[in-house]
């Protein structure tokens, strides 16, 4: 892992196409821009996990909609 200190206003570059930029410096909080091509998925990573639980907890539901018929019984 790399870490940077930058001030705001400042840019940290990833390849050629990816400009992180330094917005503003508050107390612990940092704002951040992000320049990115539109293919280019960017999310909070703590949105990224729930998003993921979410998905294993809908694949591991009964597929089976009769199944859940019967329970209701």
């Amino acid at each position: 892992m790399l870490v940077l200190s930058r001030k705001r206003g400042q840019t940290i570059q990833i390849n050629n196409d990816i400009e992180i930029y330094i917005s503003s410096i508050e107390g612990d909080s940092v704002k951040i821009g992000i320049k990115a091509p539109a293919d280019v998925i960017i999310m909070r990573k703590e949105l990224l996990e729930e998003v993921q639980a979410n998905n294993l907890q809908a694949s591991l539901a009964p597929k089976n909609l009769d199944f859940i018929k019967k329970i209701k019984k």
